[in-house]
């Protein structure tokens, strides 16, 4: 945040001592700084879920996704998405930990279906011999040779210049996916969408 800080200070207080390839580059010291600052919050709350307890109740899941949908379309109303909600879907966990959850999978859908003109994503749940929950996106999509990387921090399919984010979130999502007992797991094509599935135990 230091480097960040004073960056933005010689951009402000030195403009005219500064060419335009100087300038350049202290935009993008200021860009690394601040992918920086955002993987140490996302790494601490990472920790922070691992040594953290769960408070399990009953809760309306379909109502936190369509309160992250409301939230999204407020900040891009510009973007034609169309959100599929299955109504009154729940589920017995921890309240917070998977309204992080759903943030990450439905954040995930809004990020990589940016570079469609239009784009649907779906959140659901299969009754199969268990609940299944799912969020569905026709966006970018992935080659599923590389689905074991998914879920690992770090690990990410596409570049930073193509999608911004630090590679942490879906391996929040796993741990906070088996810290209530479940799976989590994902299918997709390239350019043809992707479908993120988990569990919870009952």
């Amino acid at each position: 945040r230091s480097i960040d800080g004073f960056s933005q200070l010689l951009l402000d207080d030195y403009q005219a001592s500064l060419d335009e390839t100087g300038k350049g580059h202290l935009h993008r010291i200021r860009a690394a700084a601040q992918r920086m600052a955002q993987l140490i919050d996302d790494l601490l709350n990472l920790s922070r879920i691992s040594r953290s307890g769960i408070n399990v109740k009953r809760i309306n899941l379909s109502n936190i996704v369509t309160e992250i949908a409301d939230t999204l379309q407020a900040t891009q109303p510009d973007r034609k998405v169309e959100f599929m909600i299955q109504k009154e879907v729940a589920a017995e966990g921890d309240s917070q930990l998977l309204r992080i959850v759903l943030e990450n999978l439905i954040g995930n859908a809004w990020k990589f279906t940016s570079r469609h003109s239009t784009a649907r994503i779906e959140f659901g749940v299969l009754q199969l011999d268990m609940p299944v929950y799912f969020v569905r996106d026709d966006g970018a999509g992935f080659d599923m040779s590389y689905a074991q990387k998914l879920f690992g921090a770090f690990q990410r399919l596409h570049t930073v210049v193509e999608f911004q984010g630090t590679g942490i979130g879906l391996a929040t999502v796993q741990r906070i996916i088996h810290k209530h007992g479940g799976r989590v797991w994902a299918e997709g094509k390239i350019e043809q969408g992707a479908t993120v599935y988990f569990t919870i135990a009952p």
